[in-house]
């Protein structure tokens, strides 16, 4: 399919759905995308499908509105990732700010892993990211997002990202952060980046976790992991760069099993 071009900017929706196949395995009866978006089904592992989020073209550039669902029935299990990073870019409309929404739905016993490359933000663009995750009592989650601000050497855009997560119902996380030209003071300041270049965050939904719950500890400098208000926690990582933040990242997600 072909994403949808006008004077603003592409318009484009991937979509994925997950179910089980009956014999073990997970089947993908939905999978689509359109023009920048096209998902790609790779080789899975057990009964979990693997889809590879394939960039046709450069982007989000000013104006551009970008989309991705994913919803995983009962039973099911997907890991979705991303062949390379996403690049915001300004576009040719002087101004004009670039949107990406993740919608994600896991039903009772279905297991989500979504684990998208970094998104870079180059000077000159503007993109505000929301990705929300809608969850039932015993869905699992795994969600890491990656954001790197400038590329070697450059200034960043403006970025503006929201990560909501719920639970049967319940906002259990709900956070935004806004970074680069134009955005809040105190940005780039102790309180938030402290001048660090590289920003994520990782969060585990399991049910195990309502009974044992996640202990606070810090991951090293620059990393925490805190319990949520539910069976979930969170990893908060800033680093100086993409390779040191994925460490931190990684070394998170071991020490939650």
């Amino acid at each position: 399919m072909t994403g949808t071009a006008t004077t603003a900017g592409v318009r484009a929706t991937a979509r994925i759905g997950a179910r089980g196949d009956g014999r073990g395995g997970t089947c993908l009866p939905v999978l689509r995308g359109e023009g920048p978006l096209a998902p790609r089904r790779t080789r899975g592992r057990g009964d979990e499908a693997h889809v590879l989020l394939v960039g046709a073209m450069g982007g989000p550039l000013g104006g551009d509105r970008f989309a991705v669902e994913a919803h995983v029935a009962e039973g099911a299990g997907l890991r979705v990732g991303s062949a390379a990073a996403t690049i915001a870019l300004p576009g040719q409309a002087k101004g004009a700010a670039a949107r990406y929404d993740v919608r994600l739905t896991v039903a009772d016993g279905g297991e989500l892993h979504w684990l998208p490359e970094q998104l870079i933000s180059a000077r000159g663009s503007d993109l505000y990211v929301t990705t929300r995750a809608e969850l039932a009592p015993a869905a699992r989650l795994v969600l890491r997002e990656e954001q790197v601000l400038g590329r070697a050497g450059e200034e960043p855009g403006r970025l503006t990202s929201r990560l909501t997560v719920r639970i049967a119902g319940r906002t259990v996380l709900d956070q935004e952060l806004s970074c680069g030209p134009g955005a809040p003071g105190g940005w780039d300041g102790p309180a938030v980046l402290g001048g660090h270049r590289a920003v994520g965050q990782l969060v585990v939904v399991r049910p195990e976790f309502a009974t044992a719950p996640v202990v606070p500890r810090m991951l090293g400098e620059g990393a925490a992991v805190v319990p949520l208000a539910g069976p979930a926690a969170l990893v908060t990582a800033v680093a100086p760069d993409a390779r040191l933040l994925r460490a931190l990242l990684d070394r998170g997600l071991a020490e939650l099993g």
